[in-house]
């Protein structure tokens, strides 16, 4: 039975993106397939397609809607969040992009202008800009958010992994002052476990050094499937 549904949503999708799918996207001006439509599928289709969530997604999006977040998200309105986002850290070094196939957005805060070396206290000049994120997802409350430490490979692993913890830590903490509710947020530490580019020559290595936050939106159809413990 569970497949014979799935094979349905999937169908129903095929048959929605031949008709009446299209928008433009905010970002590029192109005409895209629209998250509107997909996101009206359930989560069958759509939440199939999310990467991994700390957690899990079932409990946290039961606790975010609790803590005052709702469904009812609309899929246009995740290329407007990211529209936005860009706009609001325009020249500040961060970088903003779809993730997980589309169905999430990765913000990269740039580690030389976010944090000190060794330090995990969020430097003045970066908390105007990370004000503007945090208002951005007060905006746009129908979302996880997942905040992420990375390091180097500079000095000693223990040292690193704890560092990539604080500085997450840091940054959940932040966005919890601003006014975005703590029960949407969590945080994980990788050290340098996780490389965004692999090397040793201390050139690229400011690339491994970073703070991602990743907004992982959900819909209606995602909470009543959360409410039930599906």
């Amino acid at each position: 039975m569970k497949k014979s549904r799935i094979f349905l949503a999937g169908f129903s999708a095929v048959a929605l993106m031949g008709t009446s799918a299209c928008v433009t996207d905010p970002n590029t001006g192109e005409q895209k397939v629209s998250r509107t439509v997909l996101g009206g599928l359930g989560g069958a289709v759509a939440g199939g397609l999310l990467g991994g969530v700390i957690g899990g997604k079932t409990g946290r999006i039961v606790g975010a809607v609790a803590g005052g977040a709702a469904g009812g998200y609309v899929g246009y309105r995740m290329d407007q969040q990211i529209k936005e986002l860009k706009e609001q850290t325009a020249g500040s070094g961060v970088d903003v992009t779809e993730t997980d196939g589309g169905e999430a957005i990765l913000v990269n805060l740039p580690n030389g202008v976010t944090f000190a070396t060794g330090s995990s206290n969020i430097n003045e000049t970066f908390r105007r800009t990370l004000d503007n994120v945090a208002a951005n997802l007060v905006q746009y409350p129908n979302s996880l958010i997942d905040v992420y430490g990375y390091t180097d490979t500079v000095g000693a692993s223990d040292f690193n992994q704890r560092l990539s913890e604080q500085r997450a830590q840091a940054v959940a903490n932040y966005l919890t002052s601003r006014g975005v509710s703590s029960s949407r947020i969590r945080w994980m530490g990788f050290g340098e476990t996780r490389l965004a580019v692999q090397t040793g020559d201390n050139v690229n290595e400011p690339l491994n050094r970073r703070v991602e936050i990743k907004i992982i939106p959900f819909d209606q159809q995602d909470v009543e499937a959360a409410q039930q413990g599906n």
